[in-house]
């Protein structure tokens, strides 16, 4: 079985699914001979050609308005969004025609598409490069909106959403789109969508969260097991569709949970996730639900380490939640 990072298994879902079904087309700036800012659509300009791998204007509207009109006639348009930060002059496209088009047609006609965007902090992007806008897409009826945090999700769930019938927004944690690294098995298979994924099994207290922020909630949990803390850690992976029933199940088990984001913390998705928790584990909490996110601020360039919710914070998290 290969090893891969995220860039090499976004690359490997995209090729086969190509493969597979000529009706997938990939649009977007600098997708074609230059294979993507990040090397994701890499190779696929030489095999597909420049009729299925198109490289768009520089106008983000313009490439969702024109995936809106390849998915109504038939075609499974995969458009990227250089960086998450980027993709607010398609908002409009994507709320209101994207998401709305299986209801406003009465169920007639389906919007299927990818809309792919490397998203989040930590490479020294300043804030037109680190922002995580998934809340904001979350909160809209009719997009599902998944996150994959290492290779094997990021393969799996791309087929996924590629496949299905409905528009799909595909954000990747950009900065470990390299240093995620892992076993990936050649060829076709699909991970669901809307399935959690509990990495690190415990009783004491539940710690949640997607992307690039997993990593930093794995290494603090690690931390905290060597203080005698046991911790239970999901990877959400999908957002909308929510996994709730393996939320629920974990903290009614454990009676105490942190949900963890890099995103600001007002109206947040983990402000979300708090009120599911409360409205549905009320009789078994032992202490408040606790979040750990960026702060209500511009990202800042000089000061991401500090606005990252990094191992330490969630680690100060853990103890204090556990303590209460």
């Amino acid at each position: 079985m290969p090893t891969m990072n995220i860039i090499q298994a976004v690359n490997d879902a995209l090729r086969i699914e190509m493969r597979k079904d000529p009706d997938v087309v990939v649009l977007g700036e600098d997708v074609g001979k230059f294979g993507g800012v990040f090397r994701a659509t890499q190779g696929l300009y030489d095999e597909f050609g420049a009729d299925r791998v198109i490289d768009t204007p520089l106008a983000e509207g313009g490439i969702i308005g024109t995936a809106v009109g390849m998915a109504l006639y038939g075609l499974k348009p995969v458009p990227e969004i250089q960086f998450a930060d980027f993709i607010f002059p398609a908002f409009d496209q994507i709320v209101n025609e994207v998401a709305k088009y299986r209801y406003r047609s009465g169920g007639q006609y389906a919007c299927p598409m990818v809309i792919r965007t490397p998203y989040g902090g930590g490479i020294k992007g300043g804030h037109y490069h680190s922002q995580s806008p998934e809340a904001m897409f979350i909160h809209t009826a009719g997009l599902k909106v998944v996150v994959p945090s290492n290779p094997y999700d990021a393969k799996g769930l791309l087929i996924s959403a590629i496949r299905d019938p409905d528009p799909v927004l595909f954000f990747e944690p950009k900065r470990v789109y390299r240093a995620a690294k892992g076993d990936v098995p050649e060829g076709e298979y699909a991970e669901p969508l809307g399935k959690a994924k509990i990495t690190r099994p415990g009783n004491q207290v539940t710690v949640m969260a997607w992307g690039s922020m997993w990593h930093e909630v794995d290494q603090a949990a690690r931390e905290a097991a060597a203080e005698g803390y046991d911790c239970e850690v999901i990877d959400l992976r999908s957002l909308q569709p929510l996994d709730l029933e393996t939320i629920v199940a974990s903290v009614s088990k454990t009676g105490r949970a942190i949900v963890v984001h890099e995103a600001p913390r007002t109206c947040g998705f983990g402000a979300e996730i708090a009120a599911l928790i409360q409205e549905r584990c009320f009789l078994h909490l032992e202490a408040p639900v606790a979040r750990v996110t960026g702060f209500d601020t511009p990202f800042p360039y000089t000061l991401e380490n500090e606005y990252l919710p990094r191992a330490p914070r969630i680690l100060k998290a853990i103890r204090e939640v556990v303590a209460y």
